[in-house]
């Protein structure tokens, strides 16, 4: 497959997103991976890229701080824009970045465009759980949202959980302030009746934080909002675990000595709770393959959001995805 990659966004960029896309492309030689952005500074991070190594130059990229619209209107032919646009023009079979988050969903959703019948694509997010990971489902693309958006989002996620991870009938829940059918305002108590008489998914009701965070439920629904919150509150607080955890180590040789035999167990933590290992979110819903990689992003990460997007490619989720987009058409 071929992967265009926005070599010019991320809080490392270009240096680590090169060198992310190189072990990649030595990882999967068969592979044509075209790094999007400033040719001179590409080489300079990697001097004598592998051949299967491809640049496209562009001088102008969407800095973090920009604001999206004013960049995307302002920047004709970023980085980001020119990746998409290999997409869209079947050059590419996705996108990667780990640039500015709104950019890239106003420019992939605008270029590559969404796939007929679904409504709005979200961003879907894999999160560590304790029995392994579920899908959270909008983890931020979408922070205002109608009924049957979150309908569609737990639909979209139940495919993706399928197809791609091999779980029969994804359980499905809904975030919310309690696992109780009555709990929640309003909204989300009319979307908790609409998932109950939604035939096409595995709905087991209201979930707490505990309960996807216990691995009760393979997809996690929000909207993007919420999902968002979540999101950044759970990073907030694994960076807290581990930035005590080293604090509480210095304070003493007992808790030093401890801590080096103890050193396998806290890499094995540190590596369950890693944002780096999946490679980033899926913008969902969309007629080609995007990947949201987090803005700090390393080359691990990057490398990760490549075989990501592999997989995902593999298992042709796009196509599985405009089932549903063609089911919601008919219906209309």
């Amino acid at each position: 497959m071929n992967v265009a990659i926005d070599a010019m966004g991320g809080d490392y960029a270009p240096e680590e997103i090169v060198k992310g896309a190189v072990i990649a492309a030595r990882k999967f030689p068969d592979d044509n991976i075209i790094l999007v952005g400033d040719r001179n500074m590409i080489l300079k991070a990697e001097p004598k890229p592998p051949p299967n190594v491809l640049i496209e130059h562009t001088d102008e990229y969407i800095t973090m701080d920009e604001s999206p619209s004013r960049a995307i209107k302002k920047k004709k032919r970023s980085s980001m824009k020119i990746a998409a646009e290999l997409v869209r023009e079947g050059k590419s079979d996705a996108i990667v970045s780990a640039g500015n988050t709104g950019a890239l969903l106003e420019t992939c959703i605008l270029t590559i465009g969404r796939i007929k019948g679904i409504r709005r694509p979200a961003l879907a997010t894999f999160f560590p759980t304790k029995k392994g990971h579920c899908l959270l489902i909008d983890s931020g693309a979408n922070a205002i949202c109608k009924h049957e958006y979150l309908v569609q989002f737990a639909r979209m996620g139940s495919v993706y959980m399928k197809v791609v991870e091999g779980i029969e009938k994804p359980r499905v829940g809904l975030i919310n302030i309690g696992e109780e059918k009555g709990k929640g305002n309003k909204f989300y108590r009319e979307v908790f009746e609409m998932m109950q008489d939604e035939s096409t998914i595995n709905f087991t009701g209201n979930s707490e934080p505990k309960d996807f965070l216990g691995g009760n439920v393979d997809v996690a629904v929000a909207d993007g909002f919420i999902g968002n919150i979540v999101l950044k509150s759970a990073e907030a607080a694994a960076d807290l675990l581990l930035s005590v955890l080293r604090e509480e180590i210095k304070k003493s040789i007992v808790a030093k000595v401890t801590a080096l035999i103890l050193k396998p167990i806290f890499r094995s933590m540190k590596g369950r709770l890693d944002h780096s290992k999946h490679g980033g979110a899926l913008l969902i819903g969309l007629k080609g393959i995007c990947i949201k990689s987090h803005g700090r992003a390393d080359s691990t990460a990057i490398t990760n959001a490549i075989a990501l997007a592999r997989k995902l490619h593999s298992h042709r989720l796009v196509e599985q995805v405009s089932k549903i987009g063609a089911v919601a058409q008919n219906n209309l």
